[in-house]
């Protein structure tokens, strides 16, 4: 099965430019003015040199571009991401070739055809935190075994969510003889559901590295047992009811052309009527829907509208049965970002039950 999917990856550059190098010596002013100009830089010498290019073009936009509202700092990102991703690395024989490198597994695993290309820093710095989380795990406070995310594939750093969740399972008293999880992501949902007895859980993703790496991690485990996996959107391609169709929908809804890494973040105006729609038709009549929401996109003034809200409302498919809300912790002190809304956000997990 995993050999039909095309992983997602950052693309191999080949370049056969000239390319302006910086090392040590180079004036970070000068490879900046050069990044302006649409150019590529090639970081040279020592691995380290890239971060030193990536704090200045901070320092020079946080000079140059306000960064303190909600939209101001996604304009900021965007402008960051646009210049950084023209700083680029060498990689021969699937290793960096710069001294002081780290050893990133997921150049061998990712592009087994091709040893010798450039990738820019970003996304090398990206494979790097990747492979680190994929090869040691990360501990969710919900979970017995750690998940060992693949590349490219979303996984929660926040837990206020999961617990809401956790603490709804503990009290469910209803059938556990099936269950859907919509963009299942790493797999927590799921995992949370056969921790309390769920005997099979069917879940989907539009994303190719979470079907990928959940059947890696799972193999021929018990856990391959009980969960089914389908790549597709929304449900994909399982048809059969169910009873508890389980939701963790991206929070913010869509401001501009999203890229891939941004699917699980932002959602279209499609997304929500569909998945009712979708819900209505495979969820048995005395079944259960669960969303896992927060009312971020609301404190931040991206919308006054609450989709959920808006499908009770208007829908005429389902009606509210309880909705559990918990406040989020204060975000860290080592997060830079203003984040100031962080003290009204609330996570919420809403049950719907058919009309």
């Amino acid at each position: 099965m995993i050999t039909d999917i095309n992983i997602n990856k950052p693309e191999p550059i080949v370049s056969g430019k000239q390319l302006e190098l910086f090392d040590g010596a180079t004036d970070p002013k000068l490879a900046i003015k050069v990044l302006e100009a649409g150019k590529s830089v090639l970081i040279a010498a020592f691995y380290n040199n890239g971060s030193l290019l990536l704090k200045e073009l901070h320092r020079h936009l946080k000079r140059k571009l306000p960064n303190k509202s909600f939209q101001e700092q996604r304009e900021y990102r965007s402008e960051y991401r646009k210049l950084s991703n023209l700083i680029l690395i060498e990689i021969a024989d699937h290793k960096l070739t710069v001294k002081k490198s780290p050893s990133i597994g997921w150049l061998e695993k990712l592009y087994p055809e091709t040893g010798d290309f450039l990738l820019s820093f970003p996304k090398v710095q990206g494979l790097n935190s990747s492979w680190q989380w994929y090869q040691n795990g990360i501990s969710i406070p919900v979970l017995r075994n750690k998940v060992h995310p693949y590349y490219g594939t979303y996984f929660p750093t926040r837990f206020d969510h999961l617990k809401l969740f956790d603490n709804w399972l503990k009290r469910y008293k209803g059938p556990k003889k099936s269950a859907i999880d919509v963009g299942i992501g790493s797999g927590v949902l799921s995992f949370q559901m056969i921790k309390y007895g769920f005997q099979k859980v069917f879940g989907t993703d539009t994303n190719p590295n979470a079907i990928v790496g959940l059947t890696e991690y799972m193999a021929d485990t018990k856990l391959s047992r009980k969960i089914a996996l389908d790549l597709g959107h929304l449900f994909g391609k399982w048809e059969k009811q169910t009873e508890l169709i389980v939701f963790n929908p991206p929070w913010l809804p869509q401001s501009h052309n999203l890229d891939r890494n941004d699917e699980a973040i932002y959602y279209n105006e499609k997304l929500f009527p569909d998945f009712f729609a979708g819900s209505k038709k495979r969820l048995l009549p005395e079944g259960k829907l669960v969303i896992v929401f927060s009312n971020l996109a609301q404190i931040t003034n991206l919308t006054k509208d609450h989709p959920i809200e808006k499908e009770l409302a208007e829908g005429g498919r389902f009606q509210l049965e309880k909705c559990f809300k918990k406040t989020v912790k204060a975000a860290s002190e080592k997060t830079k970002r203003d984040q100031h809304w962080r003290s009204s956000e609330e996570v919420e997990l809403w049950v719907l039950i058919n009309k």
